[in-house]
């Protein structure tokens, strides 16, 4: 499987589980708390394969650059949880940063 389709899975599962930590309620709720784990594991399994043709400091940048987006947006429809101006122009500059590492970065090439 492509690298960057495997980083993709891990990210959205990543955010999947993040989402549903809130609902588990500490791991009070069996659900919630088994998507979390079930999250998790997808997430962290998907991103170790990713690891293995992508250098970790790429694969950390996209990772986190993109979870924060997505969680942000999952929030913002789940939780109803928005955004002030500043954190929007962040989210936008951490958005133009990993489209910078993506397009103009040999280190990226793998």
């Amino acid at each position: 499987m492509h690298p960057y389709l495997l980083l993709g899975i891990a990210i959205v599962a990543e955010v999947i589980a993040t989402s549903a930590l809130r609902a588990a309620e500490g791991f009070a709720r069996l659900v919630p708390s088994i998507v979390v784990v079930i999250g998790y594991a997808v997430a962290f399994l998907c991103l170790s394969l990713t690891l293995k043709s992508i250098p970790v400091g790429i694969v950390y940048a996209i990772w986190s650059g993109l979870g924060i987006v997505l969680i942000s947006v999952v929030a913002y429809f789940l939780y109803g949880q928005s955004l002030d101006l500043p954190a929007i122009i962040g989210m936008g500059l951490i958005l133009v940063g990993v489209v910078v590492l993506n397009l103009f970065s040999k280190s990226a090439v793998h």
